[in-house]
């Protein structure tokens, strides 16, 4: 099938909507997602760009218990840890804060970076190796607003202990974690982020590019 490389109003329209509505969910609602959909989503990762075409993302659908108790108690030590690192009323809000949709979202998936890959044949990855996880992030980031236009949000989870983490999932060692996905349909709808909301951090308005 031909594709037009031009784009109409409507369709530019549409692209800053699934950006708006993209959120970092945390309340998901546990009814399951339909596999057909979740296969449609993940061919967003073939479409990806990565430095030398190496595709370095491996996936790991998390999904018995154990593996998925573990993931949570990772989750409960670290964001304990986390809490000590703050005092006074920062301290009250982030005990209060949501940061994590573990126990409702019906996918986990953990996202890892094949440091090791041959694919590529190293190109780009020589002088920045930094490239490969890059590329997984952008990858993700595809897979996101992908998700979102298929009415599902997704979590990114980052308070965790990624070597435990790596060990509890018997994870090779040439991977490393680069997110920690949970899945579902959103509990709500909104444009706003949840910290915003709540008063943790402003979003700031469209950055001005230095000049060298």
């Amino acid at each position: 099938m031909a594709l037009s490389t031009s784009f109409t109003d409507s369709e530019r329209i549409a692209l800053e909507k699934v950006m708006r509505l993209r959120r970092d969910v945390r309340r998901f609602r546990t009814s399951p997602v339909d596999q057909k959909t979740m296969d449609a989503c993940l061919t967003s990762f073939s479409l990806a760009p990565s430095v030398g075409l190496s595709q370095p993302w491996r996936i790991v659908d998390v999904i018995s218990d154990n593996a998925r108790a573990a993931v949570l108690d990772n989750f409960e030590t670290a964001n304990t840890r986390a809490l000590r690192g703050y005092t006074g009323d920062t301290a009250k809000l982030y005990a209060g804060l949501k940061l994590a949709g573990l126990q409702d979202a019906p996918i986990h998936l953990a996202v890892f970076c094949d440091e090791a890959t041959q694919k590529g044949k190293g190109l780009g990855a020589g002088t920045m190796p930094e490239m490969r996880r890059y590329s997984v992030v952008c990858a993700i980031m595809q897979f996101w607003l992908t998700l979102r236009t298929y009415g599902l949000g997704m979590g990114w989870v980052s308070i965790l202990d990624a070597p435990r983490l790596k060990a509890d999932l018997d994870i090779p060692d040439d991977w490393q974690l680069v997110g920690y996905l949970c899945i579902g349909h959103p509990d709500s709808e909104g444009l706003d982020p949840e910290l915003e909301q709540l008063g943790w951090e402003e979003r700031l308005p469209c950055p001005k590019p230095e000049t060298r």
